[in-house]
């Protein structure tokens, strides 16, 4: 991963590939022109205060996600300088907000593949801002390279990730900027583990071989971790999850990973859709509706990074982690529409649709983790293609059976930079999964089928836990071209709202 460091040197002065600066629209001015964002200041002086004009000359306007490239001024010892669009300054006094300055960053590294070292001159007023621009950097230089024949460590264009970021006018000695930076890679090379993980084409990512990988993580940080196989699932009547993976050659699995903090009053449970490939099971998908889900596993990719990152980062919270893990293919032993599963909870659920497979291996999960009373359980799925038409590719929805708590998980989201959009559960959608066969169908109404999934859920949460449900089917897999610091393909959302909640309910300002 691209290394991080704080620095007072000036610009000038330092060796390194290349400057990156920070530019903006100036929104304010009757000229609308364009604005050098603070930190640029040597590099603005040494072009004797023109540089805007002078990028302005190239065609920069300072919109977000713009890059300019100029040669650097006479006597600095980086050849390019790198412009990146900030979007609207800020108004008087005010400083650009976090996100801004993460996707500016993440850009640049992006931009900066196959250089040694860049030195970021980007607004830094506190050590929240640090660590932004850190963030914002590793995430931005993330490439995907195990299967590439050239070997680890080349991106898409053939070049190296970005090898070094200096971050300029951060303070090396301050407390507070280290921490910042240090929690900027504790949280980004877990978010990067769970793109790695999403990635990984299902040949190589089973249940079996995803439970091995965090049985490894586990041990490395010092998290407790339980591997329920098939006996252990049959054993303990886990019917959910044996009933989703019955038509597989790949056997279920349910891993348990433990963090406890001898500080902690409170207490997390994450639970984590984890189907490694989903083919609809005999409910088969059409076709071009398979070739992308190896990520149907990406919920429990963000629970299980979002674990490691609460260890790493020691937060004073016990959080627990469930992966729900199957491998969803049609067979002759494979789950029928029209079967019936007796869930872990004891409930019965008639199947109409196998591919409505998500919400019955997380009713197992998530009755397991309501068994341990914590204060709070939140889920995380690809569970509806109905989430994406509401709310398109890179927004997530979040229901809750608590408007306090729906609008705490929301706030936490926004305020890391994932967008997402509170949603209702309408009480008039639950007949819709009345069942004469059984206790209750994994199918419900057509229209709404995101909030019909959401109240399946909820059936299978403990009396008086409070609960919240991320359906991030739309922005999990990016399937466009990259955009500030999300590349193309796994995306790692949720990672950064669970290490929040997480951060907010070990300080006790969870809302």
């Amino acid at each position: 991963m691209t290394a991080l460091t704080l620095s007072t040197a000036a610009a000038p002065g330092l060796r390194a590939d290349a400057i990156v600066i920070g530019v903006a629209k100036d929104t304010a001015s009757k000229s609308q022109g364009l604005v050098v964002a603070p930190g640029a200041e040597a590099v603005d002086k040494a072009y004797d205060g023109r540089l805007a004009g002078v990028l302005e000359t190239l065609g920069a306007s300072g919109a977000e996600g713009e890059v300019t490239k100029l040669p650097a001024p006479s006597g600095f010892k980086a050849p390019i300088v790198v412009a990146v669009g900030l979007g609207a300054r800020p108004e008087k006094d005010a400083s650009f907000d976090g996100e801004a300055l993460r996707r500016a960053a993440g850009v640049a590294a992006r931009t900066l593949a196959g250089a040694k070292k860049a030195a970021f001159a980007l607004p830094l007023t506190e050590a929240a801002d640090a660590g932004a621009v850190g963030e914002g950097v590793l995430l931005g230089a993330y490439s995907f390279d195990a299967y590439k024949e050239k070997g680890a460590a080349k991106a898409g264009n053939g070049k190296a990730p970005l090898a070094e970021a200096v971050l300029l006018g951060g303070k090396p000695r301050d407390k507070a900027y280290k921490a910042a930076v240090e929690r900027a890679a504790a949280v980004a090379e877990e978010l990067n583990r769970a793109r790695d993980l999403v990635n990984t084409p299902p040949n190589d990512l089973d249940p079996e071989a995803f439970a091995a990988i965090a049985q490894a993580a586990a041990k490395e940080h010092g998290i407790k971790v339980q591997v329920l196989d098939e006996k252990a699932l049959a054993k303990g009547g886990y019917g959910g999850i044996l009933g989703v993976g019955a038509g597989s050659a790949a056997g279920p699995r349910l891993v348990k990973l433990s963090y406890t903090s001898s500080k902690a009053t409170k207490s997390l449970a994450f639970v984590g859709k984890g189907i490694t490939y989903d083919s609809g099971g005999i409910s088969l998908k059409p076709a071009g509706h398979n070739e992308t889900m190896k990520c149907d596993m990406a919920g429990a990719a963000a629970v299980f990074a979002a674990v490691v990152a609460a260890a790493r980062l020691g937060l004073e919270v016990n959080v627990t982690g469930w992966l729900a893990l199957a491998e969803n293919m049609p067979s002759g032993s494979a789950t029928r529409p029209g079967d019936v599963l007796r869930m872990y909870s004891g409930k019965t659920v008639e199947v109409l649709n196998t591919d409505a497979e998500g919400r019955l291996v997380l009713a197992d999960a998530l009755w397991a983790a309501s068994q341990e009373k914590p204060d709070a359980i939140i889920d995380v799925a690809t569970l509806t293609g109905a989430m994406m038409l509401a709310l398109g590719s890179r927004t997530y929805g979040v229901m809750a059976n608590d408007d306090a708590f729906r609008a705490s998980v929301h706030e936490a989201a926004e305020e890391v930079g994932e967008p997402a959009w509170p949603m209702p559960l309408p009480e008039h959608l639950r007949k819709g999964m009345d069942s004469a066969t059984a206790d209750i169908a994994n199918m419900g109404e057509r229209m709404g089928g995101g909030l019909v999934a959401g109240l399946f859920l909820r059936e299978f949460v403990g009396e008086g836990i409070a609960w919240a449900h991320l359906d991030i089917a739309g922005p999990a897999y990016n399937e466009s071209g990259p955009f500030g610091y999300t590349p193309k393909g796994g995306t790692g959302t949720a990672v950064r709202t669970l290490v929040r909640v997480a951060e907010l309910t070990a300080a006790g300002d969870l809302g």
